[in-house]
Formats: structure tokens, sequence, C-alpha cells
């Protein structure tokens, strides 16, 4: 086994703080390094400056008669522990002021000095605590494999649906898709999702849905054995780009396959013909705007009904597990327990919360 396979294979057992350049989890915007230096200096100046009034004030308890220069220096080199010793205090008055305040003041100033190095310690170790604590409480969470074009389109409908997004994890190996996807709110992991090690990582084990949407078929077919493999009871639900590959995903383990090409293929097809269509079907599928195809669980009141007669527009019944549309003999009665598919109107207030 070659020495990058091993480290593959050892993934999964690496210490959290070792993680800290695979997995990335979303934050409120940092302050710029560049500032926090600044306001540093700043405080620095500032201690600088108030001992420096205090030693002044209270020059006559010193070994020589000190003018304004002379306590800024006195102040320089005491709070930077040079301590030359040329200027000392020498009344009872001006050393207890030396330890009561300037000594404090040193100590204060010393550890502005060193704040950048405990910062970055500090910072190193307050992710490996949040990356730990991450692994530790995810649970019923979506994975999404691959953030292209169908990886980003899958989570926007997923966030319109109300899936938070501190719910979601995404999987890539492009740092730019990553970091797409940590601006959008997500959690990152970075590895290849055909690595088993890379899929518990992401706590696939333990993740309600997979969705499987890298840019290669042959690819799918390998992330859905692995995921099938690790997560017997997760919902996965997968792309690709040919219709001959889809019996392949389903016996991997997929439980649902959209062909991207075929899809494609017949939206060209009828914007040649009924443009209008078109445009409608665009409407139901964008989560944005407009109208969306949703489904809920049905109410006290409707069971025993007719869906064709309640007041949204129903498109099937599921049951059990199973869909059946709304001309089948199944979906002329509403049953306890059923959740009906559904046309929802989408409000601007709904896209905002």
């Amino acid at each position: 086994m070659g020495r990058s396979a091993r480290r593959d294979a050892e993934l999964s057992g690496l210490p959290d703080h070792a993680l800290l350049s695979i997995i990335r989890i979303p934050e409120a915007a940092k302050i710029s390094p560049w500032w926090l230096m600044l306001r540093r200096v700043a405080y620095a100046l500032l201690l600088t400056l108030v001992v420096t009034l205090i030693v002044y004030f209270d020059r006559g308890g010193y070994s020589e008669e000190l003018t304004f220069i002379d306590a800024l220096y006195y102040s320089t080199v005491s709070l930077t522990t040079v301590g030359y010793g040329d200027i000392t205090p020498v009344t009872q008055e001006a050393r207890l002021l030396n330890v009561l305040v300037i000594t404090p003041f040193r100590i204060a100033f010393l550890v502005l000095l060193v704040g950048t190095t405990l910062s970055v310690l500090t910072e190193e170790s307050r992710r490996a605590l949040q990356i730990q604590r991450w692994r530790k409480r995810m649970r019923n969470h979506t994975v999404v494999v691959g953030y292209g074009t169908k990886g980003r389109s899958a989570v926007a409908a997923l966030k319109a649906d109300g899936v938070p997004a501190n719910q979601i994890v995404v999987i890539d190996t492009d740092q730019a898709a990553l970091d797409a996807a940590s601006n959008d709110g997500l959690v990152t992991v970075r590895g290849t999702a055909t690595k088993a090690d890379v899929l518990r990582i992401a706590g696939v084990q333990r993740a309600r849905a997979v969705v499987v949407a890298p840019n290669l078929d042959d690819t799918a077919v390998l992330v859905t054995l692995s995921v099938r493999e690790i997560a017997p009871r997760a919902m996965i639900v997968a792309s690709v780009r040919e219709s001959e590959n889809q019996h392949l995903l389903e016996q991997s383990g997929a439980d649902s396959v959209v062909i991207s090409s075929e899809t494609a293929g017949r939206m060209l097809g009828l914007a040649t013909v009924t443009p209008s269509v078109v445009e409608m079907m665009e409407d139901l599928l964008s989560p944005d705007e407009g109208f969306s195809v949703a489904e809920r669980p049905v109410t006290e009141d409707e069971v025993g009904s007719n869906p064709r007669h309640l007041a949204d527009i129903v498109l099937g019944v599921v049951r059990s597990g199973e869909l059946y549309r709304i001309d089948s003999p199944e979906a002329e009665t509403v049953e306890p327990g059923d959740r009906l598919l559904y046309i929802r109107r989408v409000f601007s207030e709904d896209v905002k919360n």
C-alpha cells in the first residue's frame, strides 16, 4: 500500500486538531488580522503614555530629576523589561507606585506583545474543539457530494424546504467549490467521496440523506456503493448524465436517480413546441419564487377525503413510502399517515425565512 493510500485509510483515526485543513465549519465574519494588530499597537502606546504620565507626575521620587522625555524613556525600558538601571525609584512612594501600578501594566504590555502568537494558538484550539463537538453532535443531516451546478441547485432546494444550512455537509476536492459552500454557510469536508474515511468524517453513517452529484457517472456509482455500505438506512439520491447508467446506480443502492441529460433534452424539446410549459416547469423547480412542488402530511380533517377536492392542487399521495399518482385507484381517498405531494405557492417571506 502506498503512502498516500495509507494516509487516506487513517483519516478517520486522526485527532481533531489534525482535521483543521479538512473540515471547515462556517463562522461569523472575522475581524481583519491587520486591524487586530493595529488595535494591539494602540493599546501598547496607550499603556506607555499612561505610565509616562504617572512617572512624570511623581518625578521627584526617582534617582534624578526627570523631564517628560526622561519619563517616556523610563516607561519604555520598564514596560519592555529591558531595565537599564540608569533611572530608579528611590522614595517609598515611587517604589510602591511601581509595585502596584507599573508592574501590572508591564505584565499587560507583555501580553500585548505575545498576543498574536497566543491568538493563533487559541484559535487553533478553539477550532479543534468546535470540530470535536460537531463530529459528536451531528445527526440526521444531509451530505452533498460535489458542489458543482447540480450540487448547488440541490442545496438551494434543501434550503427552500426549510433545511438549515448548518445541517448540510458538502464533500468536494475543489477548494474554490468548498470556499463557495462555506460562504453559503455550509459545513465542508475536503476529500474524495469515493474514500470511505472521507465519508465517515462527513458523518455519512449518521446522515438522513446523501445527495450524490459528481461530474462523472462512474464516480457517482463508486460514491453510491461506498455510501450504501457505510449508511444502510440513509436515503441516497444520485444524479447521472446518461440513462444507461441508471440501473448501475440503482444496483449500487441509490433510492432515487435523476438523469440530467434526458431531463434537459425533454425541456429543450418542449421549448420548441410549447415554451410556456417549459417556463412553468422551471417555475415549479425553482425554490426562490412562484410555485414549487412540495410534500406535507395530511391533516385530521382531510382524512377520508378525495385529494382532488382539497384546497391544494395535489399531484400524488405518498403512502408507506410508495407514491400513488392522483389518477390511481389507491389515491382516491386520503388515509391517516399519508403525505400529499402538492403545488405550493412560494412567497418572498417564505424564502427569507
